[in-house]
């Protein structure tokens, strides 16, 4: 009963942030609260220090690691969500933290729902390398793709002269694009390890040698196939100068396949197969 009342209660601090960014940024009517936003850009990390300690108390057990898809979930939302946070004591970037909060308050509650996997700690080191390195490439990546949605939106806003407010209080699209592609660039570099550390010690991470079958599985075949999209994005950038809806395209699909590369296979596997 207590893990549940200290849910309901991230939950419930996330929602009513979630209100308050909302009311500021999005509402059709916004209302000026550059006071409240002060106080909820800071109130944030509250809830973020509470859904931490739920993540950690609910992962780790007994020399165990209890880890499934809604850890997963609940994990990835939990880093996105943080350096949104950090990153509004600096930047203007509410709006942002307007959509991101509501996700924030269901995912909290996804790990109650979906079951978790129970593995022995001491047995597998190098698992826990590889759960970090990809769950910090799925955050930046979200987070990328969340830029990336929102520099879409201001795009086609800026050329019809329909910018509103929540947009105006957004920073330069020049700005977006650079962090898009900040981000993109040590999201690339993660999830490269988190590939390499799965090929080089897929014995001692999941417990058994690599071969060439495991290239035929669906998970590792869509997080190849967002690894390239990703290198032909940057590549381009660096090559091509590749910038505005092509970035968009390439960052949104790249995105695309890295969920289906993980989420959409868990979903498969403990879902619909019970497993």
């Amino acid at each position: 009963m207590p893990a549940l009342f200290l849910h309901l209660l991230v939950t419930s601090f996330y929602a009513a942030l979630g209100y308050i960014f909302w009311r500021a940024n999005w509402a059709r009517k916004a209302v000026d609260s550059s006071h409240w936003l002060q106080w909820a850009r800071v109130a944030v990390l509250l809830p973020l220090t509470l859904h931490a300690w739920l993540l950690i108390a609910g992962s780790w057990s007994g020399g165990t690691l209890n880890f499934g898809l809604g850890e997963a979930i609940s994990a990835i939302v939990w880093l996105t969500l943080a350096a949104y946070a950090l990153s509004s004591l600096r930047q203007p970037v509410d709006a942002l933290q307007a959509l991101i909060l509501p996700i924030a308050a269901l995912a909290v509650l996804v790990p109650l729902w979906l079951p978790s996997q129970r593995m022995q700690l001491a047995a597998t080191p190098l698992f826990l390398v590889h759960i970090a390195l990809s769950l910090l490439a799925y955050a930046l990546f979200s987070i990328a793709a969340l830029h990336a949605g929102m520099m879409a939106l201001f795009e086609k806003r800026l050329h019809t002269h329909a910018m509103n407010r929540a947009l105006s209080n957004l920073p330069p699209l020049l700005t977006l694009e650079r962090l898009l592609f900040n981000i993109i660039g040590i999201g690339f570099v993660l999830l490269t390890l988190a590939l390499a550390s799965g090929i080089l010690f897929s014995e001692q991470v999941f417990g058994k040698p690599f071969s060439f079958s495991h290239f035929t599985q669906h998970k590792t075949v869509f997080a190849l196939l967002s690894w390239l999209t990703y290198a032909g994005l940057l590549i381009g950038r660096r090559r091509y100068g590749w910038r505005g809806r092509t970035a968009i395209t390439w960052s949104l699909t790249g995105f695309a396949m890295l969920v289906l590369a993980y989420i959409g296979s868990e979903i498969v596997l403990q879902l619909l197969l019970g497993k």
